[in-house]
């Protein structure tokens, strides 16, 4: 919909405008009027926006939804049906609350109409809760997400004023004295409050009130980080090209040119930041009962060229083509990208956050006919392999979802847009529990993942793509309380709980839907509580933000679980989580025991030199410096370890086969001199096993 054109509704209302003109009256919802001012006012129709709002009204205050969308709930609501969580004790409060009404819907047995529950089973479920909530279910239906919002903004008589479109122009937000008095949408009207709180994917209230904020990675100098900026060479998942595969249009000759969706620009230095983002697509919910599907349609402008790559994938023998199709209930699925040409769609959003309303329409238009001609050209093009073309051509889209769009979700997945440059900067550090996290507002768990941003020629002439990374978490982190509100000279009274203040890798992990419903319980609280004391939201007391916070079930901190908890052994320890690494490491925790919450090992690649290197932050003198492995009869004996220290480096080869003699745990590997830091590199050249990465610990020793 263009959004400056009134939909139907609109008209109507402004016909009922003149008609109240033509006889003396003027109801308050008049096109160009002002809405009557409310406690807080909240812009979009994210999950974020609907848990801001109930909280808002919960605590007393009035609230009002101004959002672009006709449907609630965002991406919740809009296909990601198998919910990204992480650890599910960290999830509280209202988010959780959703989860466990998405439970109690499919306990009816009118939910279940093209699938038993026993044939579904227990799939993404999980019992009561520590704090002895109901039973939660983290799997479900588009349309069962966006009627518990529904029911919600019901329940609590929430005005909602859906197909209102914030006007941009520097006469879009009226600020005074470092406040937001009021914003205007495109139609006109004008929507006043006390607070407000900017709960879009894009962040478009928190630019126009001219806050600061950042699109694209930044380099990993900016923040002293590992996994942001360009990531050329690191292959976390499996969504890569695995073979060599000839990006040209005539294999072997340059000079004919590239195949569609491979860019001519080099991807850049390694670590460097730019200004490009993770890539966009839609999360198709799928199904292949037959009296409920649609076939796959071919989109206006359908052009099989654009599929070309794909056929070289499958030349190559990638055959996994249906590792995404999460079950969803009634033989549904949540459909993602998976592999290294598939529904992400690299390289066509870079201008996205920033762009204007038609524009924007335009890249959500290309993303559709791009994703749409994938899955018709999989199901319909015969030089698709037989194995691949026959079953994906069985599914479609589903008549009971997305009816007003043919089955098609209404919402593009926006994994990454504008994020704020606030008081406070989640990064790498915080994820990966390197940092103390000041107060805290919720929790994240997620792996730092980004999708793939980029696809390029590599220098030896074959295509490959850059950008996708996935690092686990050794334990729920903290999200801090100043992620979430601006600098206070640049805005007093906005809370921005979805473009949370956040490098771009950090970004990776707390950009989960159930997170950003945290969030918004949590601004919410904050934005009342603010209004209560008379106060700034920067100059809130935290004490009685955290009191509310946990009084509402939200959840601000967990108790580490850890066996060996880095933080608690004597000396310095890096922990592998903080190692750098080249080549491609796999994590895992099967065998123990081992430092925090895992360890890394090379999936025994002997084709491949790889290393991983351990840089600790030391006051000058002397220490022991022990190395930690979890043992196993497949490890390399031969293990070359580097210790860089005052003297030099010190080479020397460790048989993780055999026991560490200290505490079963660590391996001494020498007492040397230090300045203000160490490293310790370890490496797979020549191994004969498996390489194991864990931690490394700086003991001091004495005079």
């Amino acid at each position: 919909m263009n959004p400056m054109q009134y939909p139907s509704n609109q008209c109507a209302i402004f016909a009922a405008c003149l008609m109240a003109i033509a006889i003396g009256l003027c109801p308050s919802f008049c096109i160009g009027e002002d809405h009557p001012p409310y406690d807080v006012v909240i812009y979009g129709g994210t999950s974020a926006a609907i848990t801001t709002a109930v909280q808002t009204v919960r605590m007393g205050k009035t609230a009002i939804i101004v959002c672009p969308e006709t449907h609630l709930g965002g991406l919740t609501s809009g296909g990601l049906g198998w919910t990204d969580t992480g650890k599910k004790d960290a999830i509280g409060g209202l988010s959780r609350q959703f989860y466990h009404r998405v439970w109690k819907h499919y306990q009816r047995p009118e939910a279940w109409k093209q699938q038993s529950q026993s044939e579904f089973g227990d799939r993404n479920q999980s019992p009561p809760g520590p704090a002895g909530d109901g039973s939660t279910m983290w799997v479900f239906e588009p349309h069962v997400a966006e009627q518990i919002f529904e029911d919600w903004i019901a329940e609590y008589s929430i005005p909602v004023q859906r197909n209102q479109w914030l006007d941009r122009s520097d006469a879009g937000v009226t600020k005074k004295e470092g406040r937001i008095e009021s914003f205007r949408t495109t139609d006109g009207r004008t929507y006043r409050g006390k607070m407000f709180v900017d709960a879009t994917y894009e962040g478009d209230l928190m630019a126009a009130a001219g806050v600061e904020f950042h699109v694209g990675r930044e380099s990993n100098a900016t923040y002293n980080e590992t996994y942001n900026g360009i990531q050329t060479g690191v292959l976390h998942h499996a969504h890569y090209f695995k073979e060599a595969t000839d990006p040209y249009v005539v294999p072997g000759d340059p000079n004919s040119g590239l195949l569609p969706r491979i860019q001519a620009a080099p991807p850049g230095k390694r670590g460097d930041g730019d200004d490009r983002i993770q890539a966009y697509c839609f999360r198709m919910c799928l199904t292949n009962i037959a009296e409920n599907r649609i076939p796959l349609p071919k989109p206006d402008g359908y052009d099989a060229s654009q599929y070309e790559l794909l056929l070289r994938v499958f030349d190559n023998g990638w055959r996994d083509q249906f590792n995404k199709f999460d079950p969803m209930p009634n033989h549904k699925t949540d459909t993602n990208n998976h592999g290294p040409f598939s529904t992400d769609n690299i390289g066509m959003n870079y201008d996205y956050p920033n762009a204007d309303y038609d524009r924007r329409k335009a890249i959500i238009a290309e993303h559709e006919q791009y994703q749409k001609g994938l899955m018709y050209f999989m199901a319909n093009d015969p030089r698709v392999p037989d194995e691949v073309r026959e079953p994906v051509a069985k599914w479609g889209l589903p008549k009971d979802e997305f009816r007003d769009t043919g089955g098609w979700p209404h919402q593009l997945y926006v994994r990454e847009a504008r994020r704020m440059i606030g008081d406070y900067v989640m990064t790498e550090h915080d994820c990966l529990d390197r940092v103390d996290t000041p107060s805290s507002v919720g929790m994240g768990s997620y792996t730092l993942d980004s999708h793939n941003v980029q696809r390029y020629v590599t220098p030896d002439g074959h295509v490959q793509n850059e950008g996708d990374i996935g690092v686990k978490t050794p334990r729920p982190y903290e999200i801090a309380y100043g992620s979430i509100v601006p600098k206070k000279s640049q805005c007093e009274n906005l809370l921005v709980p979805v473009c949370v203040s956040s490098s771009h890798i950090a970004f990776g992990s707390i950009r989960m839907e159930p997170v950003f419903m945290v969030l918004g319980q949590s601004a919410a609280t904050a934005a009342c509580l603010s209004i209560d004391q008379a106060k700034a939201i920067q100059d809130l007391d935290y004490d009685s933000l955290q009191t509310q916070l946990v009084e509402d079930g939200q959840v601000l901190k967990l108790d580490s679980v850890y066996r060996n908890n880095s933080k608690k052994i004597d000396g310095t320890v890096i922990d592998d989580t903080s190692a750098v690494f080249t080549g491609d490491w796999n994590l895992s925790d099967v065998n123990s025991p081992f430092v925090d919450s895992g360890y890394h090992h090379n999936q025994d690649d002997r084709d491949t030199a790889k290393s991983a290197t351990f840089k600790a932050d030391l006051k000058p003198g002397r220490y022991e410096v022990r190395l930690s492995y979890p043992p196993n009869n497949n490890r390399a004996s031969n293990v070359p370890v580097t210790v860089t220290h005052l003297g030099g480096t010190t080479k020397s080869t460790v048989n993780q086969r055999e026991k560490p003699p200290i505490k079963g745990l660590f391996h001494k590997l020498g007492i040397y001199d230090f300045g203000d830091s160490g490293l310790v590199r370890i490496e797979t050249d020549h191994a004969d096993g498996y390489v194991v990465v864990d931690a490394v610990q700086f003991l001091p020793v004495g005079e």
